[in-house]
């Protein structure tokens, strides 16, 4: 299977921590040249000096940027891929607040749709001049299970997750031919600062313990636990790789079972 990296580059989103961390550590692995962007200068200049550098000349490198800011993710991305063309795009950012959808504001939909749709967009726009150059590019959409089943008390996530695995969908049928391929990781229930909060909302709303909630949430899943950032990285990483050229188009449950969606 072949499974190598090296001689590819990847721009990893939220790669400051959590599932986008996990993800530059499992493509550094497999031998790609990773730029990790985010928003904390700290949390990168930390996980570049700790990614694994498994060939000669493998470099790694970041870039603070916030992804609701869009000029500023435009130029960010365009100057990056200036400097060298990109063979994978890893769009992955923090979740919309929990809540009930008819009492969002619409300045959270519209929040939500420019960190991660309109964020996709231009990251895609500047990166795939290089990858249609080398015939080779990997778009991988971190969203949500939400996009087979919508999750009670996420409303504008459930909307925006939506609308990023059509634009996804309709991106891989444009660049199929190109040699480029569009796919979605959807994670479960996963050990991040995002379920935190998650549990920390409902502790605050329902009156019970977060170890009540937290067993209640487990009881939907088959696996009967939480799942790892690394877990999800691995499918992530294995997108990206040349044995995945003919997966394209695709929305993949890492959710130890819980989604109960036949496609």
């Amino acid at each position: 299977m072949q499974l190598d990296l090296s001689g590819k580059r990847a721009l990893v989103c939220g790669a400051s921590k959590g599932i986008g961390r996990a993800a530059a550590v499992e493509l550094a692995g497999l031998g790609a040249e990773v730029v990790a962007l985010a928003r904390s200068a700290d949390g990168l200049h930390a996980l570049v000096d700790a990614l694994p550098r498994t060939h000669p000349g493998q470099q790694h490198s970041w870039r603070s940027v916030d992804m609701l800011d869009t000029f500023a993710l435009q130029n960010a991305a365009i100057d990056l891929a200036a400097s060298a063309p990109f063979h994978i795009l890893v769009n992955n950012t923090g979740g919309p607040p929990g809540g009930a959808i008819h009492t969002a504001e619409p300045a959270a939909f519209e929040a939500a749709f420019r960190q991660h749709l309109l964020a996709g967009q231009v990251l895609a726009q500047a990166l795939l001049p290089g990858m249609r150059e080398a015939g080779y590019g990997r778009i991988v959409n971190v969203i949500s299970t939400s996009v087979k089943e919508p999750i009670a008390g996420l409303g504008v996530s459930n909307t925006v997750r939506a609308a990023v695995a059509g634009w996804a969908k309709t991106l891989a049928g444009e660049l199929g031919a190109d040699g480029i391929t569009v796919n979605n990781v959807l994670p479960g229930y996963t050990r991040t600062d995002r379920l935190d909060g998650l549990l920390a909302n409902q502790v605050k709303h329902s009156g019970r313990s977060e170890e009540e909630i937290a067993q209640g949430m487990l009881a939907s899943v088959p696996a009967r636990r939480f799942g790892e950032p690394y877990e999800i990285a691995a499918v992530i990483a294995f997108l990206c790789t040349p044995a995945a050229a003919y997966v394209n188009g695709v929305s993949i449950a890492v959710d130890g079972g819980r989604t109960r969606a036949l496609s």
